[in-house]
């Protein structure tokens, strides 16, 4: 809340004609804004709202301001007020409260109750050597069997006794004391000197916080219920932050039993609860003796309650689903915030700092990179669709050494001309980011895609075929050819195939290699271990003693016949050639299945979403 100059601004509260120079803004808290604008418009707000509105200084309880001492005495020219501040009060006040304005808001409403009482007020004419002055307890006790003390005091000069009431003075012979706070009638009995004297002694430490509190023109005697709850509260938040402070579920029945009764009087006060999402915040007030408090469930954040999103991050972080967590909530009838909140959040807060976190550890691996004479790169896509027909994919660069995913591209199919060019581009991507940093590259171990394996070509970049994706693409074929009653017999041989593809890549070191290792499967299936290829005359595995000739394939049968023609294709034997040499157990894998929790394929995000949640997805597994 800024106070402005009058020349600046005017006060918008409807009926106001005697304006205060000390003018306020509306906050930035959206829940104080609504009761400001509620209030300046007598509850008949317009449409549209003008962004900049003011209230003076005459609609505000006294209590809610800061400087009244330093204002009643000329050191202020304005007013400031509290945060929390709320304006209430309408209308012009009556000439003869105007005279005295000053002093009233100089207190608060328990000492202003006080003022109101009838009292004496003397002042002394004469000098005398001797003469004894009243003190008053402060009013912080507010405590049943509290009376006033009578002290005696030496003075060389003339004392003056000054009251701030309306009444006029009227003189005695000696000064009166004041009331028993109880506010019983009759005069406190004189001590005597000597007792006097050892008992202020006594107390004089005891009472020194209470007469500093008593000096400060902004002391309210409220304060001091629940100061020791603000010291420890305070020392709370300071040793441990927001997000990690253990949170409670309360029901609202029984937390708002603990505001039914003012702490200062005893007596039963209103409450008016508000919440946003799962704020919740509690204003008291007393009718009796004007107390007020606000409490709110949760600190603030820039204006936005820290439980609202500590959420919307935890959802984020753990890959849960805003709907999904939706319905929990409403099932146990917890307050919840809607979607177009959590979206907001994801927006100024959450994704911004995911895009920081992965940027810090990617620019770390990167560096790492350049200092490596020769790197080895895993590439692989992962297609998913947003909307109802748009495609998305996102590609995923690992370095084989280090077992890390060093980059993420997402890439939409509309904006490369279609689906079958994602791959390509991904990879494109992530090899101009890595070129750019002067990561120097030895090899790239990706799918057999064709445009892929081109692409490779004309950049002069050494090329694997990865053995996982190729495997499962055979396994799809020879499953679907061992269908057909004529090949039933292939059913038997696919578990040795699919180990035969790995063995092949892994004790192979040249491409004829690869191929006559590849291919010398045809003649094993048959029972024959030798074979004409000079690069792998033999099989590696020892002789079988088995006489059973059931379990072999023959030559020229549809089995045997189907399988030649799956294994030894044309594009078949290319990719063999080109296959890793590398790991094949990659964390790459682990990735995609990791992915599928913070992305499922059947939910839609927004595409900046998407992306953050693949990052995501990375980082949970590295453990950063």
């Amino acid at each position: 809340m800024t106070s402005v100059g009058q020349r600046h601004a005017r006060c918008f509260v409807v009926g106001c004609k005697n304006q205060h120079r000390s003018l306020y803004r509306t906050p930035a808290s959206e829940v104080l804004r609504a009761e400001w604008i509620k209030f300046i418009y007598d509850g008949k707000v317009p449409a549209t709202v003008n962004k900049h509105l003011y209230v003076c200084a005459h609609h505000f309880e006294p209590f809610y301001f800061h400087n009244l001492g330093q204002y009643k005495v000329g050191l202020s020219r304005k007013l400031f007020i509290k945060e929390q501040a709320v304006p209430t009060l309408r209308g012009e006040a009556p000439g003869d409260v105007k005279q005295v304005i000053t002093s009233v808001l100089s207190l608060n409403p328990a000492q202003s109750a006080l003022l109101d009482m009838p009292r004496d007020v003397a002042c002394q004419t004469d000098p005398p050597k001797r003469c004894n002055v009243g003190t008053q307890l402060s009013l912080k006790t507010l405590r049943s069997h509290v009376r006033s003390r009578a002290t005696q005091a030496r003075v060389p000069h003339t004392e003056i006794g000054v009251g701030t009431t309306s009444e006029p003075l009227t003189a005695s012979q000696r000064p009166s004391k004041r009331p028993r706070f109880e506010m019983e009638e009759g005069e406190v009995e004189e001590e005597e000197e000597e007792e006097e004297e050892e008992e202020e002694e006594e107390d004089e430490s005891s009472l020194s916080m209470d007469k500093e509190e008593a000096l400060d023109a902004t002391y309210d005697p409220a304060d001091s219920v629940t100061s020791s709850e603000s010291e420890s509260d305070t020392s709370m938040e300071e040793s441990v932050p927001v997000h990690k402070t253990p949170t409670y579920i309360v029901y609202e029945s029984c937390l708002l039993e603990l505001f039914e009764t003012c702490p200062v009087c005893k007596r039963p006060s209103d409450v008016q609860p508000r919440t946003i999402g799962t704020f919740l915040s509690v204003e008291q007030k007393c009718q009796h003796c004007q107390y007020t408090r606000k409490w709110n469930s949760q600190p603030m954040l820039e204006n936005t309650p820290a439980g609202n999103l500590q959420l919307s991050a935890a959802m984020y972080a753990t890959g849960a689903s805003f709907l999904n967590v939706e319905k929990i909530f409403r099932a146990m009838q917890l307050k919840m915030f809607q979607y177009d909140t959590f979206r907001r959040h994801a927006q100024a807060y959450i994704e911004p700092a995911i895009v920081h976190k992965w940027k810090t550890v990617q620019d770390q691996m990167l560096e790492q990179l350049t200092q490596e004479s020769s790197v080895v790169l895993r590439g692989a896509m992962r297609v998913d669709l947003i909307g109802y027909s748009d495609k998305v994919g996102s590609y995923a660069m690992m370095d084989m050494n280090s077992n890390t995913i060093v980059d993420l591209q997402l890439v939409q199919s509309n904006e490369v001309g279609g689906g079958d060019n994602m791959e390509k581009e991904g990879l494109k991507r992530s090899l101009h980011l890595l070129e750019a940093c002067g990561v120097s590259l030895d090899s790239v171990v990706t799918d057999c895609d064709s445009q892929v394996q081109e692409f490779l070509s004309e950049a002069n970049v050494t090329h694997y075929c990865d053995v996982r994706h190729m495997e499962k693409r055979l396994s799809k074929e020879l499953e679907k050819v061992s269908q057909d009653g004529d090949c039933d017999e292939l059913k038997n041989w696919l578990p040795a195939i699919k180990k035969h593809i790995y063995w092949t890549a892994l004790t192979s070191t040249s491409g004829p290699e690869r191929v006559a290792k590849w291919t010398s499967i045809l003649n094993h299936v048959q029972d024959i271990h030798t074979h004409k290829s000079p690069h792998f005359p033999q099989c590696a595995h020892t002789p079988h003693t088995s006489g059973d000739q059931s379990e072999w394939l023959t030559a020229g049968t549809p089995a045997l016949c189907s399988l030649e023609k799956v294994l030894t294709g044309e594009k078949v034997l290319k990719d063999v050639e080109r296959l890793s040499v590398h790991n094949h157990i990659s964390l790459q894998e682990v990735f995609h299945k990791v992915s599928l929790h913070f992305v499922p394929k059947d939910v839609i995000f927004p595409f900046v979403g998407m992306l953050c949640r693949f990052y995501l997805a990375e980082t949970n597994i590295q453990g950063k």
